[in-house]
C-alpha cells in the first residue's frame, strides 16, 4: 500500500532542524535556479555526476513558500471535490495528498524536495511518461512511479532517476515519478532515521 503524506505516520515523525540555509543551484540544473537545503544541493550535484553522457538532471522547484503550497492544496482539493460531490474531509484530505503534502509536513516547504526530470544535450525533455506535475486523473494514473502503461524507454528513465538519486540517499514520492527529497518527514519515516532534519522555512 502507497504510503502517502497525509498518513498520521509521517505527522507523527519529530523534526530537530539542523539550521541549514536555502542555497540555490547552479545553472546546470536548468533556469529554475531552484532553492534547496545546502546538503541537498551537494547530493544533487553527486546525483548529477553519476549520469551517463548525454543524459542531464533538471530540477524544476526546489523550496516553494506555505502560502505558495497552500494554493495548491486548495485549488487541487476544490477539482477532487467538484469531481466527487459529497465527499467527506477525511477522504479529501487522503486523495489531496496524492498529489500535494499537508501543508504542516509539506517537503517543498522545508526545502527539502525537488521536482526533477532528465534532459538531453539538447535540453529537451526525455520520455518519463507524463508531464511533471500531471494529476493521477490527468494521467490515469501514469504519475506514479511505477505505473503500467509507460513506454519501456520511459520506464528505464524513471529507474535511471532512482537509481542515481537513491544512492545519494533522496527517497521517491510514489505517486510523483519527479519528486524526490532527503531529510524531510517523509524520509525520516522511510528511511528509518527517528526524525527529519528540516521543517517548515517561512520567509
Amino acid at each position: 500500500m502507497t504510503l502517502l503524506l497525509s498518513d498520521p505516520r509521517v505527522t507523527a515523525v519529530p523534526v530537530r532542524d539542523v539550521g541549514e540555509t536555502l542555497v540555490a543551484l547552479d545553472p546546470g540544473f536548468g533556469p529554475a535556479g531552484a532553492l534547496v537545503r545546502r546538503e541537498l544541493a551537494t547530493r544533487l550535484l553527486a546525483a548529477r555526476a553519476a549520469l551517463p553522457a548525454g543524459v542531464h538532471l533538471r530540477v524544476v522547484e526546489g523550496y516553494r513558500p506555505a502560502d505558495r503550497q497552500q494554493a495548491i492544496i486548495d485549488r487541487y482539493s476544490a477539482e477532487i471535490r467538484a469531481a466527487r460531490p459529497g465527499i467527506g474531509n477525511p477522504e479529501l484530505r487522503v486523495l489531496t495528498s496524492r498529489h500535494v503534502a499537508p501543508l504542516a509536513v509539506a517537503p517543498h516547504v522545508a526545502g527539502a524536495a525537488v521536482d526533477v526530470t532528465l534532459v538531453g544535450d539538447d535540453g529537451r525533455e526525455l520520455d518519463l511518461g507524463t508531464a511533471i506535475d500531471a494529476t493521477p486523473e490527468q494521467s490515469g494514473g501514469r504519475c506514479y512511479f511505477a505505473a503500467d502503461g509507460i513506454s519501456r524507454a520511459a520506464r528505464a528513465n524513471r529507474d535511471l532517476l532512482a537509481r542515481v538519486l537513491g544512492r545519494e540517499g533522496l527517497v521517491n514520492y510514489p505517486t510523483e515519478w519527479w519528486h524526490y527529497s532527503y531529510g524531510d518527514r517523509y524520509w525520516a519515516l522511510l528511511t528509518g532515521a527517528g526524525e527529519a532534519l528540516y521543517g517548515p522555512v517561512w520567509r
